[in-house]
Parts: structure tokens; C-alpha cells; sequence
């Protein structure tokens, strides 16, 4: 039943079955029943809030005008009439972003190490951004042992020497970086901020780094690239390959044209599956449990199922992947590739082998996935280190990159002296941006280029490029490394 403002709000909450399901988001009224089925991230978080408002829901994970490209005019129904909606409805507009409004924020200056930004953005963040971004596998002992296995690494800091002028800069793939650090792939950064990923961007194009955006950004591939603050602001672009594989094929399609400001594919491999992330489960649980009370989110009288961001964003994601799969990626790009989520030295090997090399392989990244796919999995400091010891030919041949648990300057000089080209901050990065905005964001990596600044002449040195092993002492750090046995060992030289 429509009024002359609008949809009755009684009407839509009349939908609200699988035969026959709408939502609204941002006031407007879409029929989304025979989306259900094709949904990527699965019906059931449609069902949850299917006759009533979705925006919260819907907000965060999808770029503006997602919803409108998918559905067919026929299936947007028009705007709800504001005046029958009942008080205590959910709200028409998003819950989802950071009540920063509600949270007295701490002056800018005043976050003086990434902990800091951390314990703010705890406070900033609605539960559900905070469980999804905090969040990790299992009992979250690889999120945790990521940042603390820096501290079994020493330096060996240098006197007398003229360290007044240091330089600090680098090169990836070529392109020049103002230091060996980058902006990891982070999904749904508008849980942080309503910038998004765009933000980030604004903040990564001032400090002279750059950012990969992720295949689960909440802002389109274009908007990102539109946000930088130069035309020769270089992105990375983050590929999770979809089940249905001309998906991917259109998105490479998209950041692969020549003036779509991104420079190279990073293709994850370290998550196949989603890692059990409790965190993110209860907080969903809690949600449809809430939902189920209201009246919505109920099937034959039991609440719908739920399940984490995680795993909604999960969905359709292929769990089939080869090497050989790199021909098909070659095939759909010219970019160079960057493999992401390698936690072998073995696998390592295999990346830098001729045909790899052929396809377009040109960097590593060391990454567990910051500890959210396979708990108890190493640390990347440690496959560095492992890398160092039984194939030192990787460093030669490709740039490694290394991600997790980097909160110190100190940490980046570390992973340089162990052949690392540059690190990526991650939940750093979205710690910055919650509540602050791209001046946060900033902030971060100022924090992190004085921090790398004063390490590098502390330890004696005018160059970041100059820092090698000599200025580290890895003795604690090799009794945790992975220890190749003789007959693997064989093994190996054979193959």
C-alpha cells in the first residue's frame, strides 16, 4: 500500500519471506526476492532483515550504489513513507557507522604510538566494526604472536658515526615509495569512517606510500582511485578470485584499464576458507538474536541463521586455486602480480620459479592473513627468516614484502635487515581512521616514519637500503624457526 509520500512502512514489513522479501536502505524500498539465491554473501543475511530496514547491514560492506546496479528498475520500489513508521523501527539511515559523535576523541597529538590509536578506536567503533576488525582465528594466538615475535629480535645499535642526514626511501616494483611501507588490503573501511577507503587514500597520497585496496572495499574501485591527491598516486588492487570466475574477470577488466591509477595485482592465497573468527560470530549471533525479538530475522518461529562478516564476505570465493591458475590470471591482466599469503619457504621457491617469473610474478608477500585464517600459523618474520636460511635465491629474484603485526618502526628495520623490501600495516591503518578521519590516518604513518627514522641512526646508518643483517641478532628468533630434515631435504634437490 503506498501513500502519497510514500511506501506504508505496514506493507513492507509484510515481506518478509523468502517467497516474498524487502528491505529498505536509506528510505528507499527494494524487492530483493529473486536476488536471495545469487547474493555473494548468501540469502540468509537478507532474510535477517528481510520487512524491515537493512541499511545497518547493508552500509559498510557495499560501495554507494551497489544495490541500484544490481536490481532492475522494476524491482526498486520507491522511497518509504517516513510518517508510518512506527517509533522504535530501526532507523532508515546507517547504525553501522563509528558514533565518533557519542565518544569524546582524544586531540590527535596526543596518540603518540599505533597502541594508542588502538585503544581509541575500541572506544569509537560500533561492536560490530570492532569485533570484525579486532577480531582473529580460534584462540587468536597467531594475531597475537605476529607484533610479540619482533620483541625476540634485537638490535645491534652503532656509535660514532654522522647520522644527521638519513634517507629513508625505497622503491616497489619500481615505483617510488617515501619509505619501505604500504597500506595492506582492509575490507569495509567505512566501519571506520565514512570515508572509507577513500580516506585512506587521501592520507597514503600526502605521506608518499602506497595503498591496496581491498577486493572487499566499501567503496568502488574508481571512487578510491578518484580520492587520490595526484594522478600519479600509484594503488595496488587485492584479488580474491570468485567461484564464478567472470566476476573477477570484470573486476580485473575494470582496475587493469590504463587510467585506472593501479599498478598491480595482489592475488591472496592464505585463505582459501575463512579461519574461525569468534569474535565476529557472537557479535552476529547477538544481532539475530536482537532481530528475532523485533519480529524480523524469524523462520517458522526460530531466528534465521547467522554468521560473521567474515564468512558472509567469504562467500563465492574459490577454494580451488593452482599455480596453473596463474595462466588464467595472466590472461585477464598486464599488471604485475604480487602473491600474497605465502607462509613456506617451500612455497617461496615455487613463486620464483621460471615459469612464475614468466607469467608476471614479481613480489611475495609473507602474510598468515594477521592471524584471522590458520591460527598456531608463523608469524611472517619467521618464513623470512626460514627463507633466509634454506632459499636466499627468493630475495634475488623477487621482492618480499612482509605484513602482521607491525606497530614500531622498530619492527619495519627489522624485517628490512632480513631482505624485506617493505612491510604493510593493516588494522593500523584502520585504527588511524576511526573517529579521525584521514588525518589519522596520517598520523600513523608519521608515527612510524620517526619511529623507522630514529631506528635507522640509532643503528648507525644514513640509508634505510644500507640496513642488512650485521644490525640484528636473530639468536632467539631461530629456535622458533621451521627446522628442514635431511630427507625433505633430498626431497627437494630432486624435485
Amino acid at each position: 500500500m503506498a501513500t502519497k509520500t510514500g511506501i506504508d512502512y505496514k506493507e513492507v514489513t509484510k515481506h518478509n519471506t523468502r517467497d516474498s522479501c524487502w528491505v529498505i536502505i536509506h528510505n528507499q524500498v527494494y524487492d530483493v526476492t529473486d536476488f536471495l539465491d545469487s547474493h555473494p554473501g548468501g540469502a540468509n543475511v537478507i532474510l535477517r532483515n528481510s520487512g524491515g530496514d537493512a541499511t545497518a547491514e547493508y552500509d559498510p560492506i557495499h560501495p554507494p550504489g551497489t544495490i541500484e546496479e544490481t536490481l532492475s528498475s522494476s524491482q526498486i520500489l520507491g522511497p518509504v513513507d517516513p510518517s508510518t513508521i512506527p517509533a522504535g523501527a530501526a532507523p532508515t539511515t546507517s547504525t553501522s557507522q563509528p558514533a565518533s559523535e557519542q565518544v569524546t576523541l582524544p586531540p590527535l597529538f596526543t596518540q603518540i604510538n599505533l597502541h594508542d590509536f588502538e585503544k581509541t578506536a575500541q572506544k569509537v567503533l560500533s561492536p560490530k566494526g570492532w569485533a570484525y576488525y579486532s577480531s582473529a582465528a580460534d584462540d587468536e594466538y597467531t594475531r597475537i604472536h605476529n607484533n610479540a615475535i619482533f620483541r625476540s629480535m634485537l638490535l645491534r645499535p652503532r656509535i660514532f658515526r654522522d647520522v644527521k642526514d638519513i634517507d629513508l626511501s625505497t622503491t616497489l616494483l619500481g615505483i617510488p615509495s617515501r619509505l619501505p611501507l604500504f597500506i595492506a588490503p582492509t575490507a569495509m573501511a567505512r566501519l571506520a569512517h565514512p570515508t572509507g577507503e577513500c580516506g585512506i587514500a587521501e592520507a597514503a597520497g600526502k605521506r608518499g606510500i602506497i595503498q591496496c585496496i581491498s577486493n572487499n572495499a566499501s567503496m568502488r574501485p574508481e571512487q578510491v582511485s578518484a580520492a587520490r591527491v595526484s594522478p600519479d598516486q600509484p594503488l595496488w588492487w587485492q584479488l580474491y578470485t570468485q567461484t564464478d570466475r567472470s566476476k573477477s574477470e570484470a573486476q580485473l577488466a575494470r582496475i587493469s584499464a590504463p587510467d585506472s591509477g593501479y599498478k598491480a595485482v595482489v592475488w591472496t592465497l592464505d585463505a582459501p576458507t575463512p579461519g574461525k573468527r569468534e569474535s565476529d560470530e557472537r557479535i552476529a549471533n547477538a544481532v539475530a538474536a536482537k532481530s528475532a525479538t523485533s519480529g524480523h530475522g524469524v523462520d517458522n518461529g526460530a531466528p534465521k541463521k547467522a554468521q560473521g562478516l567474515a564468512k558472509e564476505l567469504f562467500a563465492g570465493t574459490s577454494a580451488d586455486l593452482t599455480w596453473t591458475d596463474l595462466e588464467w590470471l595472466r590472461k585477464h591482466t598486464h599488471l604485475p602480480i604480487i602473491l600474497k599469503g605465502i607462509q613456506t619457504h617451500e612455497d617461496a621457491l615455487l613463486a620464483c620459479s621460471p615459469r612464475c617469473l614468466a607469467l608476471g610474478v614479481k613480489a611475495i608477500i609473507l602474510s598468515n592473513h594477521g592471524g584471522r585464517a590458520a591460527d598456531t600459523s608463523p608469524p611472517a618474520l619467521l618464513t623470512l627468516l626460514e627463507i633466509n636460511k634454506y632459499t636466499p635465491e627468493v630475495l634475488q629474484k623477487l621482492e618480499v614484502y612482509i605484513d602482521g603485526g607491525i606497530r614500531r618502526g622498530t619492527d619495519i628495520v627489522k624485517a628490512v635487515a632480513l631482505g624485506a623490501r617493505a612491510v604493510g600495516i593493516g588494522r593500523p591503518a584502520l585504527f588511524g581512521l576511526s573517529g579521525y578521519g584521514p588525518a589519522g590516518v596520517e598520523r600513523v604513518i608519521e608515527i612510524l616514519e620517526d619511529e623507522l627514522a630514529t631506528a635507522v641512526r640509532l643503528l648507525g646508518e644514513n640509508k634505510i637500503a644500507d640496513i642488512g643483517r650485521r644490525h640484528v641478532n636473530v639468536s632467539r628468533l631461530m629456535q622458533e624457526m621451521y627446522v628442514e630434515e635431511q630427507d625433505e631435504r633430498r626431497l627437494k634437490a630432486k624435485l
